[in-house]
């Protein structure tokens, strides 16, 4: 039987993105590094909302935050979900 651990893997990583705000919050990236202001004014959501599902992505190795002064701007960090947004958009 063959081993399951990349599968597992793949797997994660798609339960991960299938949420609509992280999908959004990815999409925006592809173009971007942004802060959670802008994030937040662009989705009309709660800063703490944003804020969580960033960690989640964060946690999961797909986006990176770089602090610059007092403000942190996000970007992808995973090769493979910038190929997988492109697909499905």
């Amino acid at each position: 039987m063959e081993d399951l651990t990349q599968y597992n893997e793949k797997a994660e990583l798609l339960k991960v993105l299938a949420h609509p705000v992280r999908l959004c919050i990815i999409k925006g990236l592809m173009s971007r590094e942004c802060n959670v202001s802008h994030m937040q004014e662009c989705l009309e959501l709660p800063q703490s909302t944003v804020s969580q599902h960033l960690s989640i992505l964060r946690s999961k190795g797909i986006i990176k935050g770089t602090r610059k002064g007092l403000e942190v701007n996000y970007s992808i960090a995973n090769e493979e979900v910038k190929k997988l947004i492109n697909l499905l958009f």
